[in-house]
């Protein structure tokens, strides 16, 4: 049974700022996707992580 619009159970972002629908995706090395998914708030912290990263390639 799919969820119906409005769900309060749906997904609400943390933030005001949508996200891009299209996802980025890339390869790691054996072992670390289990790794990476037993860190608390993963997906958040990746997401400031690469924000820090292009604002130290745009500084240069």
């Amino acid at each position: 049974m799919p969820f119906q619009k409005g769900n309060k159970l749906g997904f609400k972002p943390q933030n005001n700022e949508p996200f891009d629908k299209r996802p980025i995706c890339f390869n790691v090395r054996v072992g670390v996707r289990e790794k990476l998914k037993a860190v608390p708030d993963w997906q958040e912290r990746l997401r400031e992580y690469v924000d820090k990263l292009l604002e130290d390639v745009d500084n240069q």
